[in-house]
């Protein structure tokens, strides 16, 4: 016997609840991306936004994360990390002093890895966290190596995701601050596009997002940022970090770039170099789910 034919009523009725599911999550999503961060008054004239996430359960304690953004970049470029962790850990996504929504420095500011450093102990005592695991992506990476070795005594564990130790020297940051001040931060952005995201493999919107946040980073932060870390070269304090540190890396860009991870990894003396098989690039952004499991496993180890 041939299947009822449906009725023209039932068919509207599917959809309108179609549409009415999705204006619920066109709805969901604007308020998301336009809700107040919340917002922490710091010492150095500085006002941090900063994304606090804790879905674990509430009646047990739960260790934190936080998640420290690169150059010209937000907290809004860990979003893919975010789910992968909030359910077991409280998870703090910071924008960085003139980064972002935070407070922007007039020019001429005193750059430094230790007052990015400072900073976050700042905000950590602020939000009553004694210790976290310290995630950082590329300059973030490079600050949370910093941080590690100024006040290990506040750290579980430190991450470095597709992060330089040594800046000195090296001709790339300086075409860097060369192409910002001749034409921009954006055209910096969108010339060295294919070192973050391999083009082909990434999501044409992704790209384009992701371009466009870094864009709205003020000239003179990238510029004066780009000649101070043109300075510094971390060699001499990593090998008195003793914090458990993973060095995360593409397989592919191991060699490829000037960051170096496995020199990196072998400076530190409880480095851990991991490759993420087949990715290059900025793994981080590029990988996220296999960069959690390969940082739950590290986590896992650590405490072996």
């Amino acid at each position: 016997m041939p299947p009822a034919p449906h009725r023209l009523s039932e068919l509207s009725c599917t959809r309108q609840d179609r549409l009415r599911r999705r204006r619920r999550r066109t709805r969901l999503r604007i308020d998301q991306e336009e809700r107040p961060m919340p917002t922490a008054q710091l010492p150095g004239d500085l006002l941090m936004h900063y994304d606090d996430d804790d879905f674990t359960d509430p009646w047990s304690p739960a260790e934190t994360v936080i998640l420290h953004h690169g150059n010209a970049k937000s907290a809004k470029l860990w979003y893919g990390w975010v789910p992968l962790l909030a359910r077991d850990y409280r998870v703090i996504r910071i924008d960085a002093r003139g980064f972002g929504r935070s407070s922007v420095p007039p020019p001429g500011y005193p750059w430094s890895l230790e007052g990015f450093a400072t900073d976050l102990v700042h905000l950590m005592e602020h939000l009553g966290i004694d210790k976290a695991h310290l995630i950082g992506e590329t300059i973030g990476g490079t600050i949370a190596l910093e941080f590690a070795h100024r006040f290990p005594e506040r750290l579980h564990t430190v991450t470095t995701c597709t992060s330089p130790y040594k800046f000195r020297g090296i001709q790339a940051y300086r075409d860097y601050y060369n192409v910002v001040k001749e034409h921009g931060v954006e055209t910096w952005v969108r010339q060295t596009a294919n070192r973050r995201l391999e083009p082909g493999a990434a999501d044409p919107g992704h790209q384009e997002w992701y371009a466009q946040e870094m864009s709205r980073t003020a000239q003179h932060v990238v510029l004066e940022t780009l000649a101070y870390l043109a300075t510094v070269d971390l060699t001499p304090i990593l090998p008195k970090i003793t914090t458990p540190a993973l060095v995360l890396v593409g397989e592919r860009s191991t060699m490829n770039t000037p960051d170096r991870a496995q020199s990196l990894a072998a400076l530190l003396p409880r480095g851990t170099l991991v490759e993420v098989p087949g990715a290059s690039g900025y793994v981080q952004h590029s990988a996220p789910a296999q960069c959690v499991a390969i940082w739950r496993a590290f986590v896992r180890s650590s405490r072996a």
